[in-house]
This record gives C-alpha cells, sequence and structure tokens, in this order.
C-alpha cells in the first residue's frame, strides 16, 4: 500500500475542541480521487459505504428524497440498484449484495412489525464491514458494533429492561451480554475497554455521554496510527475524524439532549439500534 506523505502533511490538525472545522468529509474525498491508488479507494469504500446504506433506505421510502452526496453512488446509481434487485431478483454484483437483498425483500419487510428499515439496513453495513480485509479498518467496525451493543446492554439494565431485547448482531460479544448476568457482562478481561464504558454510562448529562463516546473513539483511532501516521489508514481514521466534528458541527445542546431522549424512547418501547449505529 502506499504512503500518502503529501496529502497528510497538508491536512489540518484535528481536536474534538475544534469550533470551526477547517476541511469537510466533501473536500477531502476530492483531494483524494487522484491521489489515493486504486486498492486503497476500495478500502475508503468502506467509510463512505454508510453513506450510500442511508441514501438507499431514504429512497426506498420516498424515491424523491434528497441524498447525501458523501456515498460512493449517486442517485442514477441507487435507482439502478433498487430497480434491477426487484425486477431481475439477483443480486447487482456493481453494488455490495447486502444492498440489493435489502432493496429487493424491502417491499415485504416495510410493513412488518418490528421492523425498522434504518436499524436493519446498518446492521447489514456493520456485518459487511466487519469482514473487510484491512485488519484496523475491520477493527474500527468491530470496535463501534461491540461499543454500541456493550452500551445498550448497560443503559437497558441501568432502568430494568431486559438486555437481550435491544442487542442485535451475533458474536461472541453479543452472547455475552445476552446470557451473563455478571456487573461487566464478564467482559472486562477481554475487553479491556468494558471499564470506561462502565464510566460514560454513568454520566447524567446526555451531551456530555455523548462527547465521552466520541473522546473515548478518538483515542482508540489513535492509538491504531500513532506509529503509522502517512498511511492509508491514517486516512481513513481522518475521516472518522471529520465525521465525528462535522456531527458536532451542527448539534447543539439542545439538540444533543433530543438526540439522547429518542434513544431512551426508543430503547423503552421497542427494540431499536441506537442512533450510535446511524450516526457514527
Amino acid at each position: 500500500m502506499a504512503n500518502y506523505y503529501c496529502l497528510i502533511a497538508g491536512l489540518p490538525d484535528l481536536s474534538l475542541s475544534d469550533a470551526k472545522l477547517g476541511n469537510s468529509i466533501a473536500k477531502l474525498k476530492e483531494e483524494c480521487e487522484d491521489v489515493v491508488s486504486t486498492a486503497d479507494k476500495k478500502l475508503l469504500f468502506y467509510f463512505f459505504l454508510k453513506f450510500d446504506c442511508q441514501n438507499l433506505v431514504r429512497l426506498l421510502k420516498n424515491p424523491e428524497a434528497e441524498i447525501d452526496t458523501n456515498g460512493n453512488f449517486t442517485l442514477e446509481q441507487y435507482r439502478d440498484l433498487i430497480t434491477s434487485a426487484r425486477e431481475m431478483n439477483f443480486n447487482v454484483h456493481r453494488y455490495p449484495s447486502f444492498m440489493s437483498i435489502f432493496a429487493r425483500e424491502y417491499q415485504y419487510n416495510k410493513d412488518k412489525v418490528g421492523f425498522f428499515a434504518e436499524d436493519a439496513m446498518m446492521l447489514a453495513y456493520y456485518e459487511y464491514a466487519m469482514k473487510c480485509k484491512n485488519t484496523m479498518i475491520a477493527d474500527w467496525f468491530k470496535f463501534n458494533f461491540n461499543i454500541t451493543n456493550i452500551l445498550t446492554a448497560m443503559i437497558a439494565r441501568k432502568n430494568g429492561w431486559s438486555v437481550g431485547d435491544y442487542i442485535l448482531g451475533d458474536n461472541e460479544v453479543t452472547e455475552m451480554l445476552r446470557t451473563n448476568n455478571s456487573k461487566d457482562f464478564d467482559l472486562v478481561n477481554e475487553y479491556d475497554y468494558v471499564v470506561e464504558l462502565m464510566k460514560i454510562v454513568e454520566e447524567t448529562d446526555p451531551v456530555q455521554k455523548e462527547k465521552k463516546i466520541d473522546v473515548f473513539k478518538w483515542q482508540w483511532l489513535d492509538d491504531r496510527t500513532f506509529f503509522d501516521i502517512f498511511s492509508i489508514e491514517s486516512v481513513f481514521v481522518y475521516f472518522c475524524k471529520l465525521e465525528m466534528l462535522e456531527r458536532w458541527e451542527h448539534l447543539d445542546v439542545e439538540e444533543g439532549k433530543e438526540t439522547f431522549r429518542q434513544i431512551i424512547e426508543q430503547l423503552r418501547g421497542e427494540a431499536k439500534v441506537p442512533e450510535e449505529f446511524i450516526r457514527k
């Protein structure tokens, strides 16, 4: 894989305390177009795919919906995917197969009790991204998947709800969350970050809670690229950090409180994936 000395050296430093961004996902994506190798673009594809998944759901619900242009695909390509998947009844090889399956089955699932399109789409996305052949990128998605489920389990238990009703996906962590009754779900020995998550979940201010989660993730990203600052992994990390900062730039205190309130309401009323899966 290539080293991106000039690209990364020219990027402004990022901090979670930044009040105003000097860069954006869209701008950096454009910069990468002529600099990043074809092989490495396939790795960045996993980052942008989140926006594609969100766009696909929007268009399935409303064919006239506006799309987020940070995705890999164009509006015409989304429409091609939807039409081909439905009419030809096969997985369109131009797109990840889980997207074709979702588009084809959406019309049969959309009115089912307990089906939430955004949640099902994001779960499929994480399961796909965790299979990335790049170890660091696959670990990032697994890390996010696990901590979202762990935080969800802790919140559910704290409020006296059945933990198993709110855990999604299947791996060694979700199995422990569903079956173990100990305070740390017996995960601390294998996943030392569970201790930090136990502290975060006790935060009563919803905005501070979200900030602490992002600080936690930010530190993970820094640790994984500390000795490898000019690699494609570092470019990927920069995109992840930009996404966090762009979200906070558009999220004031009241919006932050409302976001957390919605998460709690969702957990109380029905088993849904928390906003962490969708927005982070």
